[in-house]
C-alpha cells in the first residue's frame, strides 16, 4: 500500500533576535514608508526655505544708508570780451597839431603889476633865538644862546684845524656844567619789579658840549638802558683850555627811585 505523502508545511526560519531590527519585511509598512519619504522631503525643503527667506524679509536689521546730497554752483560767466584796439589817429591830423607855447609876459628888469592884487600881507615869522653876529642858517649841533668862546663863522675858540683828543676830569679839570638835562623814563618792568638805585656812567662829550659816548660803570640790569637813552640826550657846557676846544671824559650818576 502506497505511502501517502503529507502536504509540506513551510519552516518558518527562526531570525535571532538581534538581528530583527536590521532587516525590512515587505508587507503591510510598505505603503506607508513609500508615503512617508516624499513628505519628508517636503518638510525639509520648507524648513530650509523658511530659515533662507524669513531673514531677508526682516526690515529691523537692515544697515541704514545716509543720502547726501551736493548742490553743485554754476560755473562763473565767461570773462567780457576786450575792447576793441583804440583806432590810431591818421598821419594828417597828427601834423595839424602844434604844442602851444605859453607867451611870457614878464622882461629882465622891468616891474610888472601883479594881476590880483593882495588885500592883506602875511607877517613874516621872526625866531628869537638868532644872535647878532651869528651864522645865516645856523650851524649843524649849535646850542641855544651860543657857545663859550664862540666866534662868526662857527669855529669854536678861533681855531681852525684839527680838535684835541679829550681830557679825563681829574684834578684841576673839573666836569663840564649841565645846561640840558632829559629825566630817564622809569621802565615799567621795574616799576613792577619795584627795582630802584643809582646808575653809573662815563660819558663823554664833543667840542659843542655833546654826549656821543657812554660806558657803564655801575650797571642795574633792567635800568641801563634808560639811563643811556637819558645821558646821551644831555647837553653840556663846552670844555676850552688854552683856547682850544676839547672834549671830556668824566662819570655821571643817574638815580631811579620809586614815588
Amino acid at each position: 500500500m502506497a505511502e501517502q505523502t503529507k502536504p509540506q508545511v513551510p519552516v518558518k526560519e527562526e531570525i535571532p533576535a538581534m538581528f530583527k531590527d536590521s532587516f525590512f519585511v515587505a508587507g503591510k509598512g510598505g505603503r506607508r514608508a513609500a508615503v512617508a519619504l516624499p513628505i519628508a522631503v517636503i518638510i525639509h525643503t520648507v524648513l530650509v526655505a523658511a530659515l533662507i527667506v524669513l531673514p531677508l524679509l526682516s526690515v529691523s536689521n537692515l544697515p541704514k544708508i545716509e543720502i547726501t546730497s551736493a548742490f553743485l554752483a554754476p560755473p562763473p560767466p565767461p570773462p567780457p570780451p576786450p575792447p576793441p584796439p583804440a583806432k590810431k589817429a591818421s598821419t594828417a591830423a597828427v601834423k595839424r597839431i602844434k604844442p602851444v607855447q605859453a607867451q611870457s609876459s614878464f622882461e629882465a628888469g622891468k616891474l610888472v603889476a601883479p594881476v590880483d592884487i593882495p588885500t592883506e600881507i602875511a607877517e613874516e615869522q621872526i625866531s628869537d633865538i638868532g644872535i647878532e653876529g651869528g651864522v645865516e642858517g645856523g650851524v649843524e649841533g649849535g646850542v641855544i644862546g651860543g657857545v663859550l668862546g664862540g666866534v662868526v663863522g662857527g669855529v669854536l675858540g678861533g681855531v681852525v684845524g684839527e680838535v684835541e683828543a679829550p681830557v679825563r676830569a681829574i684834578g684841576e679839570i673839573k666836569a663840564p656844567v649841565l645846561i640840558k638835562r632829559v629825566e630817564p623814563i622809569y621802565p615799567d618792568i621795574a616799576r613792577e619789579a619795584r627795582i630802584e638805585g643809582i646808575v653809573i656812567i662815563e660819558a663823554q662829550t664833543d667840542i659843542y658840549g655833546r654826549v656821543q659816548t657812554v660806558k657803564i660803570l655801575r650797571s642795574i640790569p633792567m635800568l641801563d638802558r634808560a639811563a643811556e637813552d637819558a645821558v646821551r640826550q644831555w647837553v653840556y657846557e663846552p670844555m676850552v683850555i688854552n683856547g682850544r676846544p676839547r672834549g671830556v671824559i668824566f662819570t655821571v650818576t643817574v638815580t631811579f627811585r620809586l614815588k
